[in-house]
């Protein structure tokens, strides 16, 4: 009797049902029911098979299907139904793979109860000593997250290690959180600080969440100097603070710890080197003064001054060099993503009309304050910026090609300044299919001047160049509008940079994530002691 594949089948009875390797553990249903003998025709072999019916063999298999019902568990957070699944798969001998194990163990690391606990266990140890099946780094991560959920973080920690040093995998961030949060949390500042310094020479970078740990920790167990390391990493990679961190901050600042902490007599002149060699704002030569801090919640005016202590904020330098490499490998990733000889050709095009004062975003500025495109708004932030100009040039329009067409620009008197700004060098239209982003950032960038957008540069295109140096050029360099009564207004880059700053004199402001619009100032934390 010749027998066909069937997918139609309940995972009950997928489970019960052996089935040829050569059919990719997919189930065959007799013809006959009464008589459950398999016989076949023909073997049918992986290669012959194309890759669309490969897919779906496996998607059909119990292995397949078992995968599907359990990312619906997921899903649904339904940790009872995917551990009956799993028990019925085990004693069904349905073969079980990495992807597998890592739902149900997620499964398990969500649950709140002691059942997710020692089941996640068991499953581990079936997983890797029973079936040897190959962990990856999801599976690691999960075990530790076990691991923390049990309140051993030396476990969690042991099993990033062996997931580094052992099975040759690269941990993430995530991978080190279990450890380093359950050492914290047990006051265990020391072992903190050794995960701590495993992620740096395996580099991975701490961001604020585990600087937070690393600080509280730190403030807790008294260790100053720690205190002062992690507020020093804070202002060189997270630069704004959350308002759960700004609290942590301002508890530090009021301790009695804090207040019994600093050196009196130190070397003005040695801090005053130090601040110059950072490139301004911060010295790093340790807690300066002594005695109670003034904590407060504050704003800086308009030229950097704090509305608190009268302190005026530095503007941080950025080093040239930063500036170019930046500049270079903006343009390897544009020609990657854009067609390269049409970005190669702008560059050449910029090096002969370059450099700028400023670059205008000119769809940007064309929508400030509606859907449709208004060319009259792209005149006037022209004209403005020609006017900031200290030798009064044109700016860098960029726009789109099917911004300069038909209906967009109106009237013949909008052609013909267009026309004046392409005659002048000033206008550059980028090509169909462009992405003009990359032109007008680069244009700014390699010019060293000014950007004219409202544009907030956080979306993909701007996650691809993964540096800490965007943000810090961005504070200084973009000038963002708004319509008024009296037309459209400039808002200048402050003459100040919004970072976490160290004074001279020992005091601290934190700029925090609050406020940062025409309407709302940053909120800051001012930390300062009393002037004898």
């Amino acid at each position: 009797m010749l027998l066909k594949p069937t997918f139609n089948l309940t995972l009950k009875t997928l489970f019960a049902t052996k089935t040829p390797s050569l059919f990719f553990n997919c189930s065959l249903k007799p013809l006959n029911p009464h008589k459950p003998t398999y016989h076949f025709s023909t073997a049918v072999s992986r290669q012959q098979m194309s890759g669309k019916a490969e897919k779906r063999a496996r998607r059909e298999s119990p292995s397949g299907k078992l995968l599907f019902l359990l990312g619906r568990c997921s899903k649904d957070n339904n940790i009872q139904e995917a551990l009956r699944l799993y028990d019925e798969a085990l004693i069904n001998n349905v073969p079980l793979n990495v992807e597998h194990y890592n739902k149900l163990l997620y499964l398990c690391s969500s649950d709140s109860t002691d059942l997710g606990l020692k089941r996640g266990f068991d499953i581990y140890k079936q997983m890797n000593i029973v079936n040897k099946v190959v962990p990856n780094e999801a599976t690691f991560t999960t075990m530790a997250r076990l691991a923390a959920a049990k309140q051993d973080p030396e476990l969690a920690f042991d099993l990033v290690k062996r997931m580094k040093e052992g099975c040759g995998i690269s941990p993430k961030l995530r991978s080190y959180v279990p450890a380093l949060l359950g050492f914290c949390k047990k006051g265990l500042a020391d072992k903190a600080y050794e995960v701590d310094r495993y992620m740096i020479e395996n580099g991975v970078a701490a961001e604020e969440a585990e600087l937070a740990m690393l600080l509280r920790v730190s403030f807790e167990s008294s260790r100053t100097d720690k205190v002062y390391e992690m507020l020093q990493r804070l202002r060189a990679s997270v630069r704004q603070v959350s308002e759960d961190t700004a609290g942590l901050i301002k508890d530090w600042f009021r301790s009695d710890v804090a207040a019994g902490v600093g050196v009196v007599n130190w070397d003005v002149g040695k801090v005053k080197e130090e601040v110059v060699k950072g490139g301004g704002g911060w010295h790093g030569q340790g807690w300066l003064g002594n005695g109670k801090w003034n904590v407060t919640r504050t704003e800086m005016d308009e030229t950097g001054v704090c509305k608190t202590c009268g302190e005026r904020l530095v503007c941080v330098d950025i080093d040239p060099l930063e500036t170019e490499n930046f500049a270079k490998s903006l343009s390897t990733l544009a020609c990657q993503r854009e067609a390269r000889a049409e970005f190669l050709q702008f560059q050449e095009w910029l090096e002969k009309h370059g450099p700028f004062d400023a670059v205008v975003d000119g769809a940007n500025v064309g929508h400030i304050t509606q859907n449709y495109f208004v060319f009259n708004q792209l005149q006037s932030a022209v004209n403005i910026a020609r006017r900031l100009s200290p030798t009064n040039k044109l700016p860098l329009v960029i726009l789109h090609s099917g911004r300069v067409k038909g209906q967009n620009i109106g009237s013949q008197k909008n052609k013909s300044t267009l026309q004046y700004w392409k005659e002048s060098g000033a206008l550059y239209v980028t090509p169909q299919g462009s992405n003009d982003d990359w032109y007008w950032l680069y244009a700014a960038i390699s010019s060293k001047c000014l950007l004219v957008t409202n544009d907030e540069m956080r979306d993909h295109l701007f996650e691809l160049l993964g540096t800490s140096f965007f943000p810090r050029w961005k504070e200084k360099h973009q000038v963002r509008l708004s319509v008024t009564r009296d037309g459209l207004k400039f808002h200048m880059p402050p003459p100040y940079s919004i970072v976490i700053q160290e004074s001279e004199q020992g005091s601290w402001h934190l700029p925090t994530v609050i406020g940062d619009d025409f309407e709302t100032r940053r909120q800051w934390v001012c930390a300062n002691r009393t002037k004898h």
